[in-house]
């Protein structure tokens, strides 16, 4: 009973605002520090400030895990984002030296866990991930489109640009580059225009429909599934209160019949 007590404290501990804020406000600590950490001007005037302040995360981000266990246990598992967090946590306990070495440079991606901390992030993440079923259909129409127009392009300025479609290869890349309207119209298309006057004809309608019809499909699909996952978490929320309320009827109407009965 005494234990049953003190892991509901601990509940509430972890669940309350302060305790969040405080795991929040550690991570962007905790980020700033190893971005300090390449200065080597920081780390020759606050090396092992910097390196003591790391290891206290460290600690805090490791209690914080196993007070998580300790009250929640194996349904901790059963949340991605607690799974999340356990990974980033364990790797910070991996040894840096020798093969690990390359973990030095992921240690800033603790930075990432800020993703689990804050609420409006998660939301924004879940509707990335629920999007990305229906970006398929416009990712596979997407390939087609830069296939085409790659062996297109190959055919027709090949010869004379080797260096930007000499192959299918160089082709999809330059062709990426046009996409992204990096340098496509000096740097790319006017030199060919000036070999090829009609080169424009091929050009313009591949920016027209990569640019501003396929890639405005992305950002509609994924607004799309962000209003859904915004939708499903306040119906979630809804449904919380309404339990609620349910249950305090039925503590009400339980006291009214024992009142009316003594």
């Amino acid at each position: 009973m005494k234990g049953n007590r003190v892991i509901s404290k601990i509940k509430t501990m972890i669940e309350s605002a302060w305790f969040q804020n405080l795991v929040m406000t550690v991570i962007v600590i905790n980020a700033i520090v190893i971005g300090l950490e390449t200065s080597s001007g920081a780390m020759a005037a606050f090396g092992p400030l910097l390196i003591g302040l790391d290891q206290i995360a460290i600690i805090i981000f490791v209690v914080e895990i196993l007070l998580k266990l300790l009250v929640y246990r194996l349904s901790f598992f059963r949340n991605g984002w607690n799974i999340f967090d356990f990974i980033i946590v364990s790797a910070a306990l991996l040894p840096l030296g020798g093969n690990f070495a390359i973990l030095r440079a992921l240690r800033i991606v603790r930075a990432f866990r800020l993703i689990s901390a804050m609420p409006k992030m998660r939301q924004v993440v879940q509707g990335l991930l629920a999007a990305i079923p229906s970006m398929g259909s416009v990712i596979l129409l997407l390939g087609l489109i830069f296939y085409v127009a790659a062996v297109m392009a190959t055919k027709l300025f090949g010869g004379a640009f080797p260096q930007w479609f000499g192959s299918i290869g160089s082709s999809l890349y330059s062709l990426f580059q046009i996409m992204t309207l990096e340098s496509w119209s000096m740097g790319i298309v006017r030199p060919i225009m000036e070999v090829y006057p009609w080169a424009w004809t091929f050009f313009v309608p591949f920016v027209l429909v990569t640019s501003f019809v396929v890639l405005n499909l992305f950002i509609a699909i994924i607004v799309n599934a962000m209003h859904e996952e915004a939708d499903e978490e306040q119906s979630a929320q809804r449904d919380i209160i309404l339990d609620e309320i349910r249950g305090l009827r039925e503590e009400v109407s339980a006291m009214r019949k024992d009142q009316a009965r003594s």
